[in-house]
């Protein structure tokens, strides 16, 4: 049984990976409840999240169809124009609502899932066009996420964001295209090595005629478009449409190695699928893919609170703002910067990761400018953050109080001399503090 300061410790890093971080008081109830009550209440995801109420889903303004377009040039240059300007601002709102919803959550897991998810299954606003798709997708991933993988992909596989960010409607009869096939395989089920090329170009074929409908924004499959002829992936052959191939990738015995090592990688921290741990988490997984059971399993392994994992990643940019905003009971639009461009400088902007492999981890975000960003954000919300909590203490307790409120199990020597010199303004106490390496570490 772990003594009171190191059970609190365990759960605030429970808490800073799944979710976004604990504020002093959820911490302290937490600590009361104990480790595995904690897990408990944050896997219970069919709870309603009463304080993202205040967050109605965002407005979006249907895309123009041709038909809708005028017949002369330049008015359909300004009308497309215009259309573009209105996609970004919705864009950038939805960005701010996520946001938001991290921040106010009273279910964390649900928004770190779908993040996760969000980087796994990669899709970007940039070449989908139309941030009302990647709202949708974004549901699946809230709603689904905690539940079975294999049913979350198949809705992945029909959804229209995902349809058009891997060119689903090039992909026919006589002229397949393996974009959606080759992802399915390599970066979203299987992990390289575990399928052969020719499985990718047969399971193409399955995948023929599936096309997001902009008429109705919907899936559909158009019949002359897809291949009805035998095809023949991972040694089993028959007519095999699209949801027999998403079927028979989570049935093969490198899925759920490959997922659990994904899942362990972004929660616990790097590994792969022949890790220890992954040899014994993955075989659980694999009878019901569930992956709430998984998560519960990794939340409660030895080594997720090991020392190894808990300075094993770096928080993502979304994680923490999210989890800056959060501790100090800002929203996005209080904070302020303009975070849209706050997030584009720190290198992630929700909904437009960088390729279909999603974000890259830890050391790629410790880079010089990255660090000025944070900096500068860091001052900012230190600027408008209430500071009652530090200002009520003495100079010399400070650094604890900060410690506190950002939940930190404490400070390093070479922080701690920094932090010391700054005791006496609580703003650059609290901008230091925010930009120590025991605060960037997830």
């Amino acid at each position: 049984m772990p003594v009171p300061d190191e059970l609190r410790s365990r759960i605030a890093h429970l808490y800073r990976r799944a979710g976004f971080g604990a504020r002093p008081d959820e911490l302290d109830a937490a600590v009361a409840a104990g480790y595995e009550a904690t897990v408990d209440k944050l896997l219970d995801l069919g709870s309603p999240d009463g304080a993202t109420a205040s967050l109605p889903a965002p407005t979006f303004t249907p895309p123009l169809l041709a038909a809708q377009l005028p017949a002369d040039e330049q008015a359909r240059r300004q009308a497309q124009q215009a259309e573009q300007r209105t996609q970004r601002d919705e864009g950038r709102r939805l960005s701010m609502w996520w946001v938001d919803r991290m921040v106010l959550s009273t279910t964390p897991l649900r928004e770190r899932l779908a993040l996760f998810w969000h980087g796994h299954f990669a899709t970007s606003v940039q070449k989908v066009k139309e941030p009302e798709l990647m709202y949708r997708q974004n549901e699946i991933f809230r709603f689904q996420g905690n539940g079975n993988f294999e049913a979350m992909a198949q809705n992945v596989a029909k959804d229209p964001a995902m349809l058009v960010w891997l060119d689903a409607a090039e992909n026919k009869k006589g002229r397949p295209n393996e974009n959606f096939a080759r992802e399915l395989f390599e970066l979203f089920m299987l992990g390289i090595g575990n399928y052969s090329e020719n499985d990718i170009k047969e399971a193409a074929r399955a995948f023929t005629g599936w096309q997001y409908r902009r008429q109705n924004g919907a899936f559909a499959i158009t019949p002359a478009l897809h291949d009805n002829d035998t095809k023949t992936v991972f040694g089993q052959s028959g007519n095999f449409g699209g949801e027999d191939i998403v079927r028979m990738a989570a049935a093969q015995p490198a899925s759920a190695p490959f997922v659990t090592a994904k899942l362990w990688s972004s929660f616990a921290r790097p590994a792969g699928t022949d890790d220890p741990v992954v040899r014994q988490l993955a075989p659980a997984f694999a009878k019901d893919l569930d992956v709430g059971k998984l998560m519960r399993a990794i939340f409660l392994h030895p080594e997720f609170v090991a020392p190894a994992s808990r300075t094993g990643l770096v928080k993502q940019p979304i994680e923490y703002v999210a989890g800056t905003l959060r501790a100090l009971n800002l929203r996005a639009a209080s904070a302020g910067t303009n975070l849209p461009q706050t997030l584009d400088a720190l290198g992630q902007q929700p909904f437009a990761p960088p390729s279909v492999g999603g974000w890259p981890q830890n050391g790629y975000w410790l880079t010089t400018s990255f660090a000025l960003t944070r900096l500068r954000f860091a001052s900012t919300v230190a600027g408008k953050a209430k500071l009652d909590a530090i200002t009520s203490v003495p100079a010399a307790d400070r650094p604890a109080a900060v410690a506190r409120l950002l939940s930190v199990d404490g400070w390093g020597p070479s922080t701690s001399a920094g932090l010391a010199k700054v005791a006496g303004d609580p703003k650059s106490l609290l901008t230091v503090a925010l930009v120590a390496p025991e605060y960037v570490l997830a």
